[in-house]
Parts: structure tokens; sequence; C-alpha cells
């Protein structure tokens, strides 16, 4: 076999193969084996043919084109493999010459990983926010868990925010009450923003018996996105009463003994927190930066592949659970369609750079995944999807995405050398130490979301 390869563009070549006939022997009599167990001839046992009556019967072409189909991908496999060059996706294949005991040639166009030059990013700074927590922060932490062990109790007088009020709610739509439009002993917090716009101001002021009508736009059901009149009666009003902030609800609430170590905890916790989302900041601004730095030419059609799926998975998944139609979500989002077409072009742009870039990194430096890292991968991974741990592998392993979270653990690797190497300060000039790759790989992972399977060569 001969081969030679053309460079059309920095992520397109054409390959152009030559076959002697003679090595397509092995998938010729796999076609005449396949052909055989198909069709039936009078006078011949089925499986026991001769060629030359197949031939015959149904024409030498039929038997080539099987054998050619047969043949393609290996010669196609060997062609790519000593032009060296990591391939992308199908190949466009075009047959170019087929003469029977002579040659086969064609030529296959395929998009391929570009060669980049990575950029010397010693030089990368950036600045994130500083871990600051402030003694509001903290008593607002105290209060949101004095919220949740919050009482409530019936009282006799008129519902004012913050009450937990019981109601009953009929929903008509041109004077008629709609199929799933009425509603009994539905509980609501006023001020929540939980129900209906105007409910807050129709039951303020009302007492258990009292009934209001007001007018809003259905945000769910058979009616979504109409004007419907809403009637609401209250039936009962009830007062939250929240625990005394003392030693008593430490106890209550906590494993603490006193309010002041409940409160010592909160801040620490909220440390911890902004520590997280300021590393999470730190390399992402890195990763930015980078991305700046280097020039990577993107294969055209793996963007619109890439375009397509992000489009898809976002009409037909995540919508598709919260029960919204992609027009409803760009009407809540602000957003035209193509302001929409914008910026998810960007996002996958971001996304194949990203993995272009680590990958070249990772090469580069040799970083390899041990199973320590990548099992630790996957408990994260797992704990994010709501999914056990064996459930996770078990269905990472079934799916074939074994090389996926690979690749995530390896270009967070690739990243953390990155971040090591720049320099990082917070707002009041204090430089950062930032060490955990795993929460590096999650940076990857989030910015280069839904391209993986398209960009393993």
């Amino acid at each position: 076999m001969k081969s030679a390869v053309e460079t059309l563009n920095p992520t397109r070549v054409r390959l152009t193969v030559e076959v002697p006939f003679e090595e397509l022997k092995d998938s010729l009599d796999a076609a005449y084996k396949k052909i055989n167990q198909q069709v039936t001839v009078k006078g011949f046992r089925k499986g026991k043919i001769p060629a030359r009556v197949i031939d015959q019967r149904f024409g030498r072409g039929a038997v080539l084109e099987e054998a050619v189909n047969d043949a393609l991908p290996k010669f196609y496999t060997e062609a790519v493999n000593e032009a060296e060059v990591n391939p992308l996706g199908q190949p466009e294949v075009d047959i170019t010459e087929l003469k029977d005991g002579e040659v086969l040639a064609f030529t296959a166009e395929v998009d391929i990983r570009p060669t980049i030059e990575i950029p010397d990013y010693s030089g990368i700074e950036v600045t994130v926010d500083a871990v600051e927590v402030t003694d509001e922060d903290v008593e607002k932490s105290v209060q949101q868990l004095r919220d949740r062990f919050a009482s409530t109790n019936p009282v006799e007088r008129a519902a004012a925010e913050g009450d937990v009020v019981t109601v009953d709610l009929e929903a008509k739509v041109d004077g008629e009450v709609l199929p799933d439009g009425v509603a009994s002993g539905v509980q609501y917090t006023i001020g929540s923003g939980e129900l209906l716009d105007g409910i807050d101001e129709a039951v303020t002021g009302l007492e258990a018996g009292g009934e209001a009508t007001f007018t809003s736009e259905l945000k769910g059901g058979s009616a979504e996105g109409k004007e419907a009149e809403v009637t609401v009666k209250v039936t009962q009003v009830a007062a939250r009463e929240l625990p005394e902030l003392d030693d008593d609800f430490a106890q209550m609430a906590s494993e603490f003994d006193t309010l002041e170590e409940l409160r010592a905890d909160s801040r620490k916790r909220l440390e911890n927190m902004k520590q997280y989302d300021q590393a999470t900041q730190a390399q992402e601004r890195v990763l930015d930066e980078l991305l700046k730095l280097a020039e990577v030419p993107i294969p055209e059609k793996l963007l619109e592949d890439e375009v397509n799926t992000r489009k898809h998975n976002l009409e037909h998944h995540q919508l598709g659970q919260m029960g919204l139609t992609i027009e409803k979500y760009l009407e809540l989002q602000g957003k035209t369609v193509e302001e929409f077409e914008n910026e998810t072009r960007e996002q996958a742009v971001k996304g194949i750079k990203t993995q272009f870039i680590l990958d070249e990194l990772v090469s580069r430096e040799k970083l390899n995944v041990n199973q320590e890292e990548l099992t630790e991968h996957l408990m994260r991974r797992a704990a994010s999807s709501g999914m056990s741990p064996d459930q996770f592998a078990k269905a990472v392993v079934e799916g074939g995405q074994v090389p996926m979270l690979v690749g995530e653990v390896s270009r967070g690797k690739a990243l953390a050398v990155v971040v090591e190497a720049a320099k990082v300060v917070d707002t009041n000039g204090e430089p950062v130490e930032l060490d955990d790759e795993d929460e590096t790989a999650e940076t990857v992972e989030a910015s280069a979301e839904e391209s993986e399977d398209k960009t393993e060569a």
C-alpha cells in the first residue's frame, strides 16, 4: 500500500491511498462468503455456491463493492498511522480508481488535531477576591440556621409578610375554570415569591375565611403563559416563631454546646467556602489568560458538531426536565436567538481550545493519571451526579467513558502546572497558594463540558 498526505489547512488533511489488488484478497473472500450465506441458487447447497456462479448471477461489481467496504477502514487506519496525524471524527472518502485485478485508489479528507505551540505561561498574573468573612456574614449564616428551626402557630389576625397561610386556589381563563386550575390546602409563606405573581398583595391583610381575586400569568400547567383570574381563599394564618439565639439553640441545632462555638464554626465553614470559590476563580482566570496567549485553529466541522450538541443537550435534556421550551428559556433569559447562537458558539470554541491546549500540555509534560487520582475524581463526579460511587462507576464503564474521566483528570493536572507557574494575588495584594488538582479538573470539566468525545484522537 502506498499513501501520501496533503495538508489542506491547519486542521484538515487529504490522504491519498493506492492499494495493490492482491491486498484485497481477504476482503474478497469474506465478500463471497457473506453473499453465499445470503442468496440461494438452484442446484447448489446454501453456502457452497462457487465464486464464478456468484459473479455470473449477481455480478462481480456487487462482490467488489462488498469487499471494498470491508477493506477501506483497515487501509484508512494504516494511512493515518503512516502519516502520523490525529484524526477528529469520520473521514470523507472518495474512491478514485477501482480496476478489477489491478488497483484500488481512494482519497480521505478528515479533520485533525492542529499542531499547537504552548506559549510561555510563566508570566501569567491574575487577581482574585480576597477571603474575607465579616461578622455580618456569620450572623446571616446563623440566622439561616435559625430559620430552619422556626415553628408555625395559628393566629387569629390578618396575614402579614412572613406569615404562613394555608390557601385554596381556583384559576379561570376566559371565564372557564381550568381542569388543573384548582388546588386546596396549599401552604405559602408571604413574601417568598414561590407561587403566583400578585398573590402576596392578595392575601396580605386577609384573615382566615377571607377571599380575594387577582390576575396573574400562569407559570405552568395546561394554560402556561396565559393570563388567569385567580381566586384565593385563606383558610388559616400562622405566624412563624423563631427560637431564641442562645446556648440552648446551639445545642438543639448543632453538635456545639454554646452559641459562640456555633458562630466560630459558621465562620470557619464560610472561610472554607470562600477559599474554594477563590481557588475556582483563580483557575478560571488563569485558564482564560492561557487561552488568550495560545493560537489554536479550530476545525470548522468539529465546531459545528459541538455547537449542535450543546444546543441539543440544552433543549432536549436540561430544558426538557424543567418543562421549558427553548423559546421560553430565551424569554426568561432576556436573550435573542442571535445572542444565544453567538454565546453557544463562544462556549464551544472555548471548550475545544481548552482541551487542545491542555492535551498538548499533558503530552509535553508527560502527565499520567494513577488509579488513586482516577478513583478520587470518580467519587467527586458520583457525588455531584447524585449516584453512589458503585452506580456511577458501572455507568462509566458500560458507557465507555473511562477515557473521558482520565482526560478530565489529566487536563486538570495540566492546568495545575500552569496555575502553579502563575502569579495569583487577592484584592489585598496577598499571594494565593493553590494546590488541589482535582478541583482544577472540575474547572476544566466545566469549561470544556460536552466536548470530550468529539476531540478524542
